[in-house]
């Protein structure tokens, strides 16, 4: 599935304010989180629908090109019928039965689907993200089971995007994760912290950002800024002849081979004329903030899907509520079985 970012100008989204209230006032656009576009659908909304509004907005978005009619998930015959007892199908060909969550994300489920909806529009609306004990706070669910889920969602997201390709002007920068250094029981007077101790710590990670200029963001997790890496993620998500923004980081030197490449020495600058990263450096000041302000602490096997989600947030930023929370249902239905999540809190071990 495509992702493509709402790019729409700004007088189509924008209210008008003034600022002051001099002959000099100036005018200013509302934020797209404050307008109307955006307030498309709330919890409020989800509370109101019935379980059998919500079961057909499922058929509707697992069955999208029959309009909602089940199609064998084993023969994709369409000839199928309902036992309604059960909300199961059987297929007039192969004699198999299944539901419409059978074989998703949602497979095996035990919530209701109006409450499936309200646990993704719960994850939707928050821009920053949202930890698994708030979500479950907001909607009734175990904690347990809301962290299972959000991760099935940054699963979901982290699949869909997993073979994105960005062209055109393409800006690039890495960052550092995890491994926090607990301060020492010392006065931090006359004191200067060693810059390089966090990066030898074994648990942090470097999330290497992609983000195209009106375009799609794509995120990968690297051991540290090395060349191979950098070669690796360019070559796999951003097409020959991009023209590539970077840093004076000296990993970033190889690119020239492949790409016309620019780069901003941020000792001297940050910006000139065009060549600048401000837009992954962005990216980074936002999931940092998610880090810091939501989730706290991000493991390093997870940091890849932590960056998924917010790349996905980035590049949806201007699409309206109503829209990000059927996509992400659609894609999860779209999504097979999770091989990672499915029985988490089982005894058996997990990886």
């Amino acid at each position: 599935m495509a992702f493509p970012v709402a790019t729409r100008p700004a007088e189509e989204y924008n209210a008008i304010i003034y600022d002051g209230d001099g002959p000099e006032m100036r005018k200013q656009g509302t934020h797209f989180l404050k307008s109307a576009r955006r307030a498309t659908w709330s919890l409020w909304r989800v509370a109101e629908m019935t379980e059998e509004e919500a079961y057909e907005r499922f058929l509707k978005h697992r069955w999208p090109r029959t309009a909602g009619q089940p199609v064998c998930r084993f023969c994709k015959c369409e000839r199928c019928y309902t036992i309604t007892t059960r909300r199961i199908f059987k297929c007039s060909a192969c004699r198999r039965t299944f539901s419409v969550t059978a074989g998703t994300q949602f497979n095996s489920r035990k919530i209701t689907f109006k409450r499936i909806i309200a646990e993704i529009t719960t994850f939707v609306l928050n821009a920053k993200g949202i930890s698994a004990i708030h979500a479950s706070r907001t909607v009734g669910l175990n904690t347990k089971t809301s962290f299972i889920f959000n991760h099935k969602i940054r699963e979901t997201i982290a699949i869909k995007r997993g073979d994105l390709v960005l062209s055109g002007e393409v800006e690039q920068d890495a960052a550092y994760y995890g491994g926090h250094v607990r301060p020492g029981n010392t006065g931090r007077e006359g004191l200067r912290p060693d810059k390089k101790q966090p990066k030898k710590l074994p648990k942090k990670r470097a999330v290497f950002v992609m983000r195209e200029r009106g375009g799609n963001t794509v995120t990968r997790v690297i051991e540290s800024e090395t060349t191979e890496e950098i070669l690796a993620a360019n070559a796999k998500h951003v097409a020959p002849g991009s023209v590539i923004y970077t840093d004076e980081h000296k990993a970033y030197g190889a690119l020239h081979a492949r790409y016309k490449t620019y780069h901003v020495n941020h000792r001297l600058e940050y910006v000139n004329g065009r060549i600048h990263t401000n837009g992954a450096e962005g990216f980074h000041s936002r999931m940092r903030r998610a880090e810091i302000g939501v989730y706290h602490r991000i493991s390093s096997h997870l940091l890849g899907l932590y960056s998924a989600e917010m790349a996905y947030r980035e590049d949806r930023r201007r699409v309206d509520d109503a829209s990000q929370v059927w996509e992400v249902i659609e894609m999860m239905l779209a999504t097979p079985v999770s091989r990672v999540w499915t029985g988490r809190w089982q005894k058996t071990a997990w990886c």
